[in-house]
Order: structure tokens, then sequence, then C-alpha cells
């Protein structure tokens, strides 16, 4: 029979199906050897199905329907399928069998056969192990976390998935049925028939299979195959039972619905292309179908198209939804669908879209967490929740749901609710089909089974808890040695006792923290075996002590025991992290805890488990083995995970030795053998290959002498010889294929189990590649020189194990006579080995017997046992089961097997329990111990650090002595600072002329030194600007102790992205501004300023020495005159204002009888709500303030000063170490000058004198790594020369490694280099000095005379001294070396203490990134709510300005409305002063001023709703005196007020007539004045009520704010934060000692703690003194009150006075204020000002006048006198005119008749004078109009005008 489990997974589709068709021919075979009793087992039928095809979906998001599907008729699949498994034999041939149509049913009444087809334990062939060798009896465990692990047959009974089983169990009596998985490979999911006829089994597996299963006979029905490749997540029938959807688990998601009586698919396609979690039907149409699972919903429909039936897909769009998983839903009747969310609300989902989301009232959710489960039962909607809690809702108010605003989401509330307990996690639930009751059925993956009672009614009962479970794995089992009880822990923080005999569970005991580790305690220790031991995750070891309760006292009133309690003993934390592994000693005397901190705890178990000591593992432990009592010693075996075996011995008990003495538990000397194991499986297997090679090839030889033979008898000798030849020709030909190659594991496998074979052998099984094999190890002796961690050690022997190369064993164990080996295997399988007796060899680990039992995908068994007779094996897995088996024995079962629980202890109800561990955070034994010492130590320290503070102090105040007395001498005698400068002029010529050469060479070589330096920081951009500095080491020279440097890199982002602080912004844009203005203020000088300050200062200088006139004297002084007089009424008026304003303020502090300081009253409220109490941020109520508040923002800026810290220590020790580094080459510098000189002082001794002459230290070359690659010119040349003599050297075959072997030389060279760099300088001082130091010796050398007793006597003395500076030489040189070793010493114990500080600073920076990530995650909801709060407070301070706006009109108003009406009484005052006191028309002119007129309006007003504002007005229009006026309505009519009466003055009539105007003015003022004032006083009321409300959003919004704020304060809180403390530093003592658990202190700073511990002081001293003085302020109180009344008695007095002083000196009251305030008229003295200084103008401008008219008057004079002279010349010139003209007509008369016509001559004479008198008329006439113009004021002279002709005629003249 071939092993279930031994499949072939990478089968193709094609191979599947032919494995499904031989399958199902098995199958056939079966049917017809059950059914051999009927006549035909199939019936013919017509019908035709279709098969759905397979197809895949397109993208999620597309918006195109999906059709899928196959018209592909049902007969080509049916014969890809089952082939002719289901046909009967019939004539017909096989091609007419093909060709037929007609299908063949599948009767009714046709049946499987279980025992065929279950899957049966693997036996070994030909071995003697019965199937039958072991059976499962009862199952303790559940698989809590499987989906829909839970479903309901019948009223009383319920089947759930275990493994590899189905159980069916029965409620009432408690018994279990079970159903073997067919194939052997796990179940995936299980669905009930709704008739509850069957139920169908979706196994795991390639090719997995759904079995239909008839209840109750629980018959194979029908078996569906080929629905999924690996296994199924869902099934699911149709409301009529009809029809059966399947989808397939990954990866192929595919969804297949069944006609599962026909063993047909009917549609077939792929739901999703992520996890699926859930398939139903709609309960209304069975053509719609739901899927959901992981962010997706999706909404199928059978659709009928031309091709045949299909399915039609609908994706789910969330649209604005958050997309979520989704694992519960519900169809509605009309097509909705209703599902969950991860957020605990429902959505609505219509038409593929969401319609609604539905949530509780103020918008919270459904349910705190995903909901798993939605159904509709009797009209209402039933959800559960992960929360625990089951609410059922309104269905018609779900149904016609819809949104109501924009976030789409609506508040309903359920109709009842049902918590079912604390820590309740509901998955699934059904109903329990009981006539009158409303029972369900509840899955709880915490792990319960809890029976639900939902009818909400007065006799309604509380939820019982039916079944209890470990949720999840199952870590650890223990059997007890005398009886059939189990004990089993788990991560769930529970630890479970049972009775596997029984099949019942006895008790259980919670602890805060999962059990990791458990064993039974021996009887060697508790002879009872009453007690149990576990370890758990947080290190800690807790002893449990089992009795049973009924054996107590009795007293009355005593609860109701159950069947078993448990104690608690003993409770210790020897680890630090989750105990694995614990092992009692063989005698009982030591136990051994192991755990992941890579730790082995031993306790000396006699003394109440008294701490013996650790030791160290090099890896963490998974197992301790004890030897068994036949090994001559005592030894504890320890299996490592990472491949390490030790092996311990008994560790020494020391007795006497007080607990407190101990510094540290280690244990340092223990002798401990280690194996290393390396991988020997790639041996193992080319073993096994050249064996397997080497039989075939004698199998080959043997068959080739056998044909030899052959053909000799046949052919003869010479056919024997070709055929040989021919032979070995083709074994030349043929070509051995390689042997595998070796291959070792990069990374070591874990070794999951192992145990003893003999003292010092042990077996050992591992898994990853090394696993399919067990291997047989022997221990190395032990070597304390040899490191561990480089060995390799092979084991010896080795065993195949068949089939576990995938599937390796975890755990081992053996029956009590060693003859069976039980092994638990990683797929949840059991194998059973049968041994031989005593074979501690395992020679006969052939035969095994292998059975699947667990979870094969996660059901890996974590433990197995058995019970103390060897009759029952029990199994625990990860999957959370727990199987017990009856192991195949002669011993029959008796019916009433119990196991007995051991009785408890006399006293045990009064003993103390032990103080438990609940803290994870506590200190480990080791732990606690060191932090004791390190307290000592420090408190030493302290003490020291305290006297030698005290040395410090008084050297400080004797050093402050001495700069005193300094200070007292004279300042001739006191020391300074330059007193030690000798001449810095010399070295300063020398310095510059040095640079100036160093500048020239710069110069030469700039674009060179350029260009390098680009290179090089291209280079070290690439290389090295992610590192600050290389690492140094400093070795010490006398010791091997050595310090290293840190590697620093540049700082975090956080570091450098420091924001700058607001004051900072501020600062630098106030520096900007100013650099602005001052540059504003340089450029406006430089321009425009130096253009116009010239003039100015022209003016200002004129003005200055101008004298002043006398009118200017007397403005000046009629100005200065009123200044004085306006200054001297400002001051008296600002006087009395301030007088005034100080009594207002006085009277406005003045406090009420009422009155409390508010500092009072906010100290008042401070103490009522601080005092006393010290707010913790975990407390629920805490308020954080506003300056505590955080930030993502200050939470990276508090990681940057992390960083910046952290680095700044870190540069900080670097620049040390690189100071001691720079000692160290100081000191081997000064250790070369002193040998040296030792030397040359050795040189002048006997060599008998000699000491031996101390060792040079040398520099190592990683104490300068700056220096690697710096080399000098000098090191270069030689690097130059050497490569070249190599390459002449060497041939030319290894010219290739020449320049590998001449670079490391160079390299070296350089090393050796810079060492020789360092010391350089000193060579050639110690040179100097020998040169010096030896020319005596040389000197002597030539005098070869015997030397007298005199130089005897010098040569002695010199011999002398020098052999006491060889041995002074030599001590400083010892003193240098041990002075620079213990700085190195100093320097290193303070790294490791900053090493200490930095662990701690990376761990405070793990919490502060951790805080800054949630911080983030809050940020923007927190952002919104503060701007609401913001935007609301900004809004409220609007509003308030608004308010206080309107407070200030209205007051202004109301000041305008007293004004007016003073004005008014002033008016009437004035009026009634006018008319006098017996004047008879005063009634008259009263009458007149009071008159009522309807004056017209200023401005005409339009539409009828202004006329009625008119209206309204007028009838609002009524003076302070309209009740007067109201009476003399009457008597207006008579009078008529246009007609001054006779007799009456007319001037008071007109004043009447006069102020009646003002009146109506004042009166109209009025009236506007108060509807203003109304209107204000009504925007007030509004804004008040504004304010009201936006006071109470901004209070809801604030508090809002307060609760996101306390909800990330709470989960700030949830971040676990490490604080290390010192043991000086807890002040939480019980007894005098330290507890174990300080899960209940409170951690203070010592700031904080001092503070409120002086701060009791503080109140004490602060009481008293407050009633003090409250005493004193009483006594001054009724002084005050007594001053008080004598005052008012004195200002009576004085008002009296004054009184009188008034009325004696101007005969009435006056106003005094108004007196001292009485000044000038200010614009009559403005006006006589201006009217001087307009004279003053005038004066001038008159005077510039004057001037001019004297000016053009002499002017006119000058004028006139040249043209009197001109008149003059022409009067003289008429005169020779006339004379000529006689002489001429003289002339004429005597020539006669000579000549008759004119001559030329003439005429040309008479000409010129006729153009003379023409310009001299001109001439005049310009004169006239200048001397015209002259008269007239502000003439113009212009200079006389000159033509042309005038010249020419002056010339001919």
């Amino acid at each position: 029979m071939k092993e279930p489990d031994d499949q072939d997974t990478e089968v193709g589709r094609s191979e599947r199906s032919k494995s499904s068709g031989s399958q199902s021919r098995g199958s056939s075979q079966t049917l017809s050897k059950s059914t051999t009793k009927e006549d035909k087992l199939l019936e013919d039928t017509d019908e035709t199905l279709t098969e759905g095809g397979e197809s895949y979906l397109e993208d999620e998001e597309s918006e195109e329907e999906d059709w899928e599907g196959s018209s592909s008729s049902f007969q080509d699949y049916y014969k890809e399928t089952t082939g002719d498994s289901r046909s009967m034999e019939t004539s017909g041939s096989a091609a007419e069998e093909a060709e037929e149509e007609v299908k063949k049913k599948i009767s009714e009444s046709f049946f499987y056969d279980y025992i065929e087809m279950v899957s049966m334990p693997f036996v070994t062939p030909d071995s003697d192990i019965p199937l039958e060798l072991m059976i499962l009896v009862h199952s303790f465990g559940y698989d809590c976390k499987k989906r829909a692990n839970l479903q309901l047959l019948d009223s009383h009974t319920i089947m759930y998935i275990a493994g590899n089983q189905l159980i069916i169990l029965n409620l009432k009596t408690k018994e279990q049925m079970y159903l073997r998985s067919i194939g052997g490979t796990g179940i995936g999911v299980i669905g009930v028939h709704p008739y509850k006829t069957h139920f169908a089994v979706a196994e795991k597996g390639v090719a997995p299979k759904i079995i239909i299963y008839e209840y109750p006979s629980l018959r194979p029905y029908r078996i569906l195959r080929d629905g999924a490749d690996f296994g199924y997540a869902y099934v699911d029938f149709n409301y009529s039972g009809t029809l059966l959807a399947s989808v397939g688990s990954s990866p192929d998601h595919t969804l297949t619905i069944w006609d599962w009586k026909e063993e047909q698919p009917i549609l077939r396609t792929k739901a999703f292309s992520q996890e699926v979690f859930k398939v139903t039907f709609n309960p209304e149409d069975d053509e719609q179908l739901t899927t959901a699972g992981s962010g997706h919903i999706k909404f199928w429909e059978m659709a009928q198209t031309f091709t045949g039936l299909k399915l039609q897909g609908f994706l789910g769009r969330f649209g604005k939804t958050a997309t979520t998983d989704i694992e519960g839903y519900m169809e509605l009747p009309d097509g909705k669908v209703l599902s969950g969310s991860e957020w605990g609300n429902m959505l609505v989902w219509e038409a593929g879209l969401i319609k609604v989301e539905l949530c509780r009232t103020a918008s919270t959710v459904c349910h705190h967490g995903p909901i798993n489960q939605i159904m509709l039962d009797e009209g209402e909607v039933i959800t559960i929740g992960s929360d625990g809690w089951v609410r059922i809702w309104d269905f018609e108010t779900i149904d016609t749901a819809d949104t109501v605003d924009e976030t789409g989401l609506l508040e309903i509330e359920p109709i009842n609710e049902l918590q079912v307990d604390k820590n309740v996690k509901l998955f699934s639930m059904i109903k329990m089909n009981e006539a009158g009751n409303n029972f369900w059925l509840a899955q709880d993956s915490s792990g319960a089974i809890w029976k639900l009672d939902l009818s909400f009614s007065n006799i309604t009962q509380d939820p019982e808890c039916l079944f209890s479970f470990h949720s999840g794995a199952v870590e650890a089992l223990a059997v007890s040695p005398i009886t059939y009880l189990m004990a089993t822990t788990s991560l769930d923080c529970t630890v479970r006792i049972y009775d596997f005999a029984s099949k019942l569970f006895l008790t259980r005991v919670k602890f805060k923290q999962g059990g990791t580790a458990l064993a039974w305690v021996p009887r060697l220790v508790s002879f009872t075996g009453a007690q149990i031991i576990i370890g758990f995750e947080d290190g800690v070891v807790r002893v449990l002590e089992l009795y049973d309760p009924k054996g107590l006292t009795i007293f009355a009133g005593r609860r109701k025991y159950s069947d078993a309690d448990l104690h608690l003993k003993h409770v210790f934390k020897p680890h630090t992290a989750q105990v694995t592994a614990l092992a009692f000693e063989r005698d009982g005397e030591i136990l051994a805890t192991g755990s992941k901190d890579k730790t082995v705890f031993f306790f000396e178990v006699e003394k109440d488990y008294k701490p013996i000591g650790y030791i160290n593992t090099p890896g963490p432990v998974c197992q301790l083995v004890w030897s068994p009592v036949s090994h001559p010693e005592s030894t504890l075996l320890i299996f490592c995970e990472n491949g390490y075996v030790l092996e311990a011995p008994f560790p020494t008990i020391k007795a006497d030795v007080e607990d407190h003495d101990i510094v540290t538990y280690e244990i340092n000397d223990m002798c401990i053998k280690c194996f290393h194991f390396s991988s020997v499986k790639s041996k193992i297997l080319r073993l096994i290959e050249v064996e397997k090679r080497r039989k075939q090839k004698e199998l080959k030889e043997k068959e080739k002498e056998e044909r030899r033979k052959r053909l000799a008898a046949q052919m003869g000798d010479e056919k024997v010889a070709e055929d040989k030849e021919e032979e070995e020709e083709e074994e030349e030909e043929e070509e051995e294929e390689p042997l595998p190659e070796i291959f070792i594991p990069s990374t070591p496998c874990h070794i999951l189990c192992g145990f003893y074979s003999g003292p010092g052998k042990f077996w050992v099984s591992l898994g990853g590649y090394d696993s399919g094999f067990l291997y047989h190890c022997e221990l190395p002796p032990y070597d304390k020189s040899s490191d561990i961690t480089q060995k390799k050690d092979e084991p010896f022997d080795f065993r195949f194990l068949e089939n576990t190369d995938d599937n390796p064993i975890h755990t081992i164990t053996f029956s009590i006579n060693q003859d069976f080996m039980f092994c638990g295997m990683h797929n949840g399988a059991i194998r059973v080995y049968i041994l031989s007796q005593n074979d501690s060899s395992l020679t006969t680990l052939e035969s095994y017997w292998h059975f699947t039992v667990h979870d094969n995908n996660y059901g890996c068994i974590t433990s197995i046992s058995t019970s103390f007779d060897d009759h029952f094996l029990v199994t625990t897995g990860a999957d959370g089961n727990i199987f017990v088996f009856t192991v195949f024995s002669l011993f029959d079962l008796r019916e009433s097997m119990k196991a007995k629980v051991p009785s408890p202890r006399f006293g045990i109800e009064t003993e103390p329990i032990p103080e438990d561990i609940e803290d994870p955070k506590a200190y480990s034994i080791e732990n606690a111990r060191k932090k004791r010492e390190h307290d000592r130590l420090m408190k030493e320290v302290e003490e020291m650090k305290a006297k030698k503070r005290e040395q410090l102090k008084a050297l400080r105040n004797r050093y402050q002595r001495l700069l005193e007395m300094n200070e007292e001498l004279p300042k001739h005698m006191q020391f300074k600072r330059t007193d030690f400068n000798i001449d810095s002029k010399i070295r300063a010529e020398m310095n510059r002329k040095t640079a100036h050469k160093i500048q020239q060479v710069e110069k030469e070589l700039a674009w060179e030194k350029e260009k390098h330096e680009l290179g090089l920081k291209k280079l070290e951009k690439r290389f090295r600007d992610s590192l600050e500095g290389d690492t140094i080491v400093v070795h010490a020279i006398q010791s091997d102790h050595k310090i290293t440097s840190y590697r620093l890199v540049k700082p975090s982002k956080y570091f450098k992205s420091k924001r700058p602080s607001q004051s900072d912004r501020r600062a630098s844009k106030l520096e900007r501004y100013e650099k602005e203005g001052t540059g504003r203020k340089d450029s406006q000088k430089e321009t425009g300023g130096d253009t116009s300050v010239p003039e100015e200062s022209i003016i200002e200088k004129g003005k200055l020495f101008r004298p002043k006139t006398l009118s200017q004297i007397m403005i000046e002084n009629q100005i200065e005159k009123t200044k004085k007089l306006i200054l001297k009424a400002e001051r008296a008026q600002q006087k009395i204002q301030q007088r005034n304003k100080e009594w207002e303020e006085l009277y406005k502090s003045k406090p009420a009888d009422d009155y409390e300081d508010p500092k009072d009253v906010q100290a008042i409220k401070e103490a009522q709500v601080f005092m006393g109490d010290f707010n913790l941020k975990t407390a629920p109520d805490y308020k954080i303030p506003e300056h505590m508040r955080i930030n993502a923002a200050k939470k990276e800026e508090e990681l940057g000063q992390l960083d910046s810290m952290t680095h700044s220590k870190k540069m900080y020790l670097n620049k040390s170490i690189l100071s001691l580094r720079d000692l160290k080459v100081a000191v081997i510098e000064e250790i070369q000058c002193l040998v040296q000189e030792l030397k040359n002082i050795q040189s002048t001794l006997h060599i008998s004198k000699h000491i031996p002459i101390p060792q040079i230290p040398h520099i190592h070359p990683e104490e300068v790594p700056e220096k690697r690659f710096h080399y000098d010119e000098e090191i270069l040349l030689a690097f130059k020369q050497q490569r070249m003599k190599n390459e002449d050297e060497k041939p030319p075959s290894v010219e290739q490694a020449g320049p590998v072997g001449s670079g490391g030389g160079f390299l070296r060279s350089s090393y050796a280099k810079d060492g020789d760099l360092t010391t350089r300088e000193s060579l050639s001082r110690a040179s100097r000095t020998s040169a010096f130091s030896l020319d005596l010796p040389k000197s002597s050398e030539f005098e070869r005379a015997d030397p007298i007793d005199v130089e005897m006597e010098i040569i002695k003395r010199k011999e002398i001294k020098n052999i006491y500076m060889q041995q002074y030489l030599a001590n400083r040189i010892k003193e240098l070396i041990v002075t620079f070793d213990a700085e190195l010493h100093l320097l290193r114990h303070q790294k490791l203490k900053l090493d200490i500080q930095m662990k701690l600073s990376d761990l405070n920076h793990v919490t502060l990134f951790q805080e800054m990530l949630l911080l983030k995650n809050f940020e923007k909801q927190e952002n919104i709510l503060q701007e609401r709060v913001n935007s609301l407070d900004k809004e409220e301070q609007e509003m308030q300005w608004r308010i206080n706006e309107s407070m200030k009109e209205m007051e202004e108003k109301k000041n305008e409305i007293t004004r007016l009406q003073d004005q008014e009484k002033a008016l009437y005052a004035t009026f009634i002063a006018a008319v006098g006191e017996n004047n008879k028309f005063a009634n008259f002119l009263m009458k007149v001023l009071k008159k009522r007129m309807k004056r017209a309006k200023k401005k005409e007003v339009e539409g009828d709703a202004e006329e009625d504002e008119e209206s309204e007005e007028s009838s609002e229009e009524e003076s302070s005196l309209e009740s007067d006026e109201d009476e003399s309505i009457s008597e207006d009519e008579v009078f008529d007020d246009s007609i001054c009466p006779t007799n009456c003055d007319v001037g008071l009539f007109e004043l009447a007539l006069q102020l009646r105007e003002k009146r109506l003015d004042i009166e109209e003022a009025l009236v506007e004045e108060k509807k203003i004032l109304d209107n204000l006083k009504k925007e007030y009321d509004t804004l008040s009520k504004k304010v009201k409300i936006v006071a109470t959003n901004l209070n809801a919004a604030e508090e809002d704010l307060e609760a996101y704020q306390r909800e990330k304060q709470q989960q700030l809180n949830e971040i676990l934060v490490v604080i290390p403390l010192k043991l000086h530093q807890i002040e939480h003592v019980v007894f005098g000692e330290i507890p174990t658990d300080l899960s209940g202190t409170l951690v203070f700073s010592n700031h904080s703690l001092s503070r409120l511990q002086g701060r009791i002081v503080q109140l004490q001293e602060e009481n008293s003194k407050q009633q003090k003085l409250n005493k004193e302020w009483r006594e001054r109180r009724k002084q005050l009150i007594r001053e008080k009344r004598e005052m008012a008695k004195t200002i009576h007095k004085m008002e009296e006075t004054v009184r009188d002083l008034m009325i004696s000196k101007f005969g009435r009251v006056i106003d005094l204020a108004a007196l001292q305030t009485l000044s000038v008229n200010t614009t009559l003295e403005e006006l006589r000002i201006k009217k001087l200084r307009k004279e003053l103008t005038n004066a001038k401008e008159i005077k510039q006048w004057e001037e001019k008219i004297a000016q053009v008057r002499w002017e006119l004079m000058m004028k006139t006198k040249e043209h009197t002279k001109k008149l003059h010349q022409m009067n003289d010139l008429c005169i020779e005119k006339k004379k000529l003209d006689s002489r001429l007509n003289t002339l004429q008369n005597q020539q006669g008749n000579a000549f008759q016509g004119p001559r030329k001559a003439d005429i040309v004479a008479r000409e010129k004078v006729t153009q003379l008198i023409r310009l001299q008329a001109e001439k005049i006439l310009a004169l006239k109009h200048e001397i015209s113009i002259l008269r007239k004021k502000g003439g113009i002279i212009l200079p006389p005008i000159k033509f042309p002709s005038e010249r020419r005629t002056d010339e001919a003249f």
C-alpha cells in the first residue's frame, strides 16, 4: 500500500485527470461490489447538460460585464474526468460508445463504500505492524480560527473539522464520532444541506474532492471532482438543496456550480484574483450568487445566452468608501446585498454600488471591529462581530435605508443587543432547531463554543459556554507519571488539565503571558505527582500544584467545587526571553531551563528551586535532555536551534554561600563539550549514488560474463575475443554522468529534536536541507582553547527516513520499554518505528506505521507523549487540536477507567500564595543580581566622587585665594599674560616670508591643484561622503587591550531637517527688514539727498544771519504768549482729566462686596483639580495640557535632538580616542629619544653593567587609517624604482603577477613609512643628542696615557652618574608605557559606559520612531479637528469683537442722547433766563417754543415701505418734555404763533422762534439716535445668541479634540517604552527587599519626586503663613473700616468749607475745573497773528514796489533827457535843412534856364533826406511809446529799436 502523503505535487492537469480516472475506476469497482443486488446500476436518459468552461476575469477596474462559461457539451467533460468508470459493459463497440450522446444518470440509491475510499495508515510492506496500531479515542482541540468550522446537523448534533478528521459531536452525551478524510491531505471546509439530510466535506490537497455524505447514515453519497487545484475555501447549498456552489482556495479561486446529485459541474469560472472567503446563493433566487473576500465583493447571475448558460459577474465598486475585506454579508429579497466592513459599519449594495453606509448615533460604528456574519431571521437582521456583540436590527429600516447627506451615512440603532463575554471574538453562528426557543450556537475564535439565547425576554438565559479550547497552536504537553492526566499550554495564556482516559476537561488557569514550555514534575520531587512546571514567553517559570478541591475541609456556604484545581507554588524568572525547554535531572535534584535568550539556568529543587547558576549557549535553546540512569554520569544535552549541541556536566552546588554575596550567577568554570553540526547530506547522497553505480556496474559485468560464457559455448573463443573488444570499445564510448556536487547551506539548518544514544553520543533531527535523515553524532573532547564558532563537526552515522525530505521529524518520544519510537512530523502525521530491545544505535529503524491526523498545511505536531503505562498516546499540533490514541496492546481498556486527581496537601488552603510576576518587563534573576551589584558599585563610586569633589573644592579655594592675592598686589607687581612672550618680531618676519613663498607656489600650481581636487571630491562623494571618519583602533603597549572608535555615518534626515522655532524665524525677518531699511536709507542719502541738502543749508544760513524786524519780533512775542496761555490751560485740563481718570480707575478698581481675586479663584480651582493628585497619562480622565501636546513634527524634532546628542557623544569619544592615538605617537617619540640616550650612555659603560634596553613600541596600521593612502615623493620614487627593478628581473611568464606583488610591497612600505613618519623628528633629535654625547668618549680615545688619581675619580663619578641615568631612563620608559596603558584602560571603560548609553539611545530611538509613526497616523484627523477649533475660536473672537464694538457704539449713542437731552435742557434754561421772571408773555412764548411743527423732509423718499417708516418716525418724535406738550395741545389751536402780540418784545419772540427750530433739530437728532440705539441693541442680542451657539460648538469641538488627544495618548501609552533604572532608584520595597513584580509601581524622575517631597514642607509653611496673614488682614480690615468712616467725615467737612469759600468769593457755587481750564480765544488769537503776518507781508511787498517805481522813474528821467537831446538835434537839423532849402532855391534861380530838368544828384539827395526824416519820425514815436509805458505800473524798458537802414544812414553821414 502506498503512503497517502507520498503524492506528486507537480503533476499537470492532464495527469490529474488520469489519476482521477483511475480513482474513479477504483470507485466503480467498489460500487459494483456494494450494489450487486441491483439489476441495473445506471439508467439511460436523454438529458444533456452543458459544462461551464473556465475563463478568467479581466481587470478588476473594467466596467464591462463578465461573461464566463462554456457551450461545450457535458459529454467531453464527462470523458475527461470519469472516463468509462461509470458506464456498464454493453454489447456495443467502444467507437459506438464514444459517439453516443445519451448520458447515464446515477441512481438515487447509489452509495460509495466508505471503507474502500477512506485514507488508511501506511505500514511498511512485509512488516508485521497492524493497521490498528493506534486508534483515535478522543479529541480535546478545536480549530476555532477556521472559517465556518461549526455546523449543526440536528438539534443536538454538531460537527466541526479537526485536522484530517471530521468530528460529529453529540451535545447531550458529549460523544464523538469521526469521519476520516478520503484523500488523507486534510479537510478545507464543510457545509450542510438546508434539509439536514446531507452534508458536504470539501478536502484539501492536489485535485481535492468534495464528498457528499448522507445523514444520519454517514455513508458517502456523491463525490465531486476537479472543482479546485489545491483546496476549497467555501461551499454552500442553495435554498432548495438541488445545487451546490464551491469556491477554490489559492491560487485558482475557481467558482463552480454543481448538480451534486449527478456529480456534474454546471458552470465554472474564476471568481477573483485575490482570496475569496465565501460564496452563497440568494435564498429568493437560485440564479443569483454572491462572493466576497479580500478587498472585494462580487455579484453573480446565471444568464441564458445563445451559446448556453453562463455566469455574469459584477464587481462591487466602493467609490468614496474605503476598500475593505468583506467577511459577512446577506442577500436581501429585492436583490440588494447587506455586507459588513473591517471598521464595523454595514454597507447596503444596490446595482453594484454602495447605496448607503449604516452606522449608529453620533456616527459611531455598529461593531468595534469586523462584522463576521449577517443573517436574516424572523424579519430581523442579526449581525455578529469580532467585538463579542450580537446585535438585532430592524429589517424594514435597513431595506428602505437611503442617504440623507453627502457623507453617505445613515444612523440607526439596534433593536436588541447581547454581549457574550469579555475577550470573546465571534466568528460564526448557527441557529438550533428547538421549538419554542431561539437558541443559537456561536463559534468563538478565542477558543470556545457558546450557546446563546436571542429571545430577549424576561426569561432569557445568560450565554453559556458549552466547550472551551485552546486558541491557536498548542505549544507544550506533559503527561502525569502516575495517572491518566495531562497538561497543555498555549500562547492564549492558559494552562489546562485533562483526564484523557475519561475524556474529561478538568480545569484551567490563565496568566498574563502565554505558555511555551511544560513539564510534569517527577515523582522523585513530588511523590503524589501533583506538580507541573510551566515556562512562559516572558521568561517566567511557574510551579503549579494540582489537587482535588473536594478533599478540602468543607465549610458552610462554600461554593461548588470542580473536579480539579491548580495552586501556584513557586514563581521565578530566570530568562529574559521565552522559555523553550524544561528538564529535571534523573535524580530530581536539578532543574534546567532553556530559553531563546541563549542561556540555560540550573536550580536546586530541594531548596525551593534555589538558583545555582547559568551558562551561555551559542544559539537559542530548543531542547534539553538529561542523561538516563544507564549513563555513568549525569549530564545535560543542550540542543540549540542554529546547529550547536552542548553537553554540560552536573553543576556544582556550592554550600554555605549567601545569596547576597553572589555577584553573578554565570558559571564560567564548567567543562562544556560542544558539537557544531556541519551538513553532510550532500556527501551521503553522493555515497548513495556511488554505491548505486557500483552495484549497476557489477550487475553489468555479471551479465557480460554470462553472455561471454554462452558465446564461448556456442561460437568459440575467436567470437568471444571479438565480442570482448567490442564491449571494451562501447565502455570507452560510454561517458559516466558526473556525481552530485557537495553542497553545504550557507545558513545552518535548524535542529528540531534529539536524544541520547549513549555516553557522549546522541541522535538529532534537522529541518531544511538536512531533513530526511537521523544523524548519529559524538561529542568531541572538551577543549578550552578551541573556538566553538569556527569548528565544524560531522556525524559518524545516519539513518535514512523515507519520505521526509520536505516533512522532517519535529518531536520524538519513546515507549517505556524502548520498543516504540513515536515521531511527530511537520505535516501533522504520526510515525511509529518498531525497535529492538536495547537498540540505541537504531539498527532496526526500518519498519514504521504512518498516519496523518493533524492539518497537513499548518498542523505541525508540537508535542507527543505516551501515558505512564504506554496505553495511550497524546499529540498536540499547531492547528490547536489535541488527539488521544490507544496504543495496540493486549491490555483491554476498562469502561470505567478514570484518572485520579491528587488529594490536597494538609494546610494548602492556609498556605500563602507567592507573589506572581505579571510584569513582562520585570528583572530576571541574573539581571536583578547585576542591578544590585551595579547599584552597590555606583554607591561606592559616588562616595569616591564626593571625596574628590571636596579635594577639588579645596584646591579651587586655594587657587582663588592666590588670584585674590595677585590682585591685591600693586599694578607693577602683578603677573600678566604678556610677561611670557619673549620676542615675536623675528618669528613674525619668518612667517611672513614663508607665507609669501607659499602663495607664489600655490599660484603656480593652482590649475593642477584644482584638477586633482575635483577628482578627489568626486571619489569622496562616491565612497566617503556617507562617513564621518575612519575607524581608529588604538592598542595598548603592554597588554592586548584595545579601543576602537565609532564608525560614524552622517546624521539622519531627522537630524538634518531640524525646524527653526517661531522666534528664530521672526528674528531672521527682523534682521532682513533692518538690513533693507539701512540700505534704503543709504541709497536715499546717495541719490536725492545730495542735491537738496546744499540749497536748504544755504537758505537756512540766510535766514539765520538775516536780522529780525520789529514786526517779526511782535508776532513771535504774541505767538509765544498765546502758546503759554494755551499750554497752561491744556496742562490744567490734562491735570483735571488725569485726576478724573485716576478717580474713575480707583472707583473701577473698587471691588464689590462679593468680589474675589481672580488669582485666588484660579489657585483654588487648580488646587481642587490638581492638589493631592498626580495625574498619570494612563488615567482615562487624563487631560493633556496644551504645552504637553505632541505631534509628528515635534516628535521628528525629538528624533533629531536624539540623533544629534548621540552623534555629539560619539564624536567626542572619537576625538578622545584620536587624542589618545596622538598621545601614543608622542610617547613612542619620547621612548625613541630615551632609548637613543640609553644607548649612548651604555656605550660609555662596561657591558657587565648594561641593563636590557626596552623594546620600542610601534604604531599599528589600523591606528593611523588616514595615512593608509598618503604618500610623499620619496615613497613614490621608491615605488617606481622597485617596480622597474621587478620588471627587469622577472621573466615574461610572471609579469602579470608583478604589479600585484609590487602593489602589496608598496602598501607595506607605505605602512612602514607612515610609522617612520611619526618618529622622524625624534630620530633626528636623538641623532643630534647622540652626536653630542659621543664627542667626549671619542676625544678620550686618543689619550692613552695612564690617568691620574683625579681623572680616575672623575671617571668613577661619571660612571656612577651614567649608571643612575641608565636606570632613570629605563624607569622613565616604563612609566610612560604604564601611564599610556592606564589612560587607554580608563578611556576604554568610558567607552563601555557610552556603549550602554548608545544602546539605550537606540531603544529610545525605536520608541520615538514608533511614536512618530503613530502620530503621523493621527496627524490628518488631528489637523482637521484643530482647524475646526481654530476656525470656531476665530469666529468667536470676531463676534466678540463685534459685540464689543456694538457696546462701544451703544455707549457712544447713549452719551450722544444724554448730550442732546442736556442741550434741550440748556435751551429751555436759556429761554427762561432770557424771558425773565415777571414777563406776562412768558406762557405765550413758552407755547410758541413747545409747539409741535411738521417740518418738510430733507430728502424725498419713494415707496410705500418708506412712507410707513416716515409715519413711524413722526410718531416717535417726542422730546423729553412731551408730556407738557400734550397738556397744551388744546391751547395750541387758539393762539397764532406767526404774529407777535402787542406790547411783546419782538426780540424775545424772534428768539423763541429760533429756539424752537433748534429744539426741533434736537428732537429729530434724538429720534434718529434712539432708532440707531435700538438697532444696535437688536444687533447686540443677535450677536450674543450667535456667540453662545459658536461657544457651544467650540466647546464640542474642543471636547472632540481633547477626546482625540486622549485616544492618541492612549495609543502612545500602549507603545512599549524601555526605562532603565538602577537599584538605588527603586524605592518600592517590601519587607526591606525589592519585590519581583514592579508592575504596580510608578516611575518618577528624581526632580519630580524631590519636588513632591519638598512640596509637603512648603505646604506646611504656606499653611502657617496663610493663617498668620489671614489674622493680620482681618485686623487690617477693621482698621480700614474705621479709617474709612473718619475719612468720610473729613471729606464732608472739607466740602462744606469749599462751598462756603466759593459763595463768599464768587457769590455762588462754580465749577473750578471750568475756571482752571479757562483760556484765551484761540481763534481770535490765531486771526490776530494771521493779521500781523499779513500786514508784514504787505509791507514787504509795498516796499518792493516802491523800489521798483523809483528805479523806473530814474530810467524815465534818463530816457527823457536822451529824448530831449534828440529833439534838440532834430531842431538843429530842421534849421540846417531850412538853410539848405533856401540856398538851393537861390542856386536854382541863379542858374536860370541852364538846367531845365532835375538833376540825378538832387534826386538822390532828396531821397536820403526824406528817408532820414522818416526815420527820425519813427524814433520820436518809439520814444513816446516808451514814455507812456514807463509811466504805467510794472512797465518794462526795452532797448531802443535800431533798424539797418539807420545804420546805413549813419554811415552815409
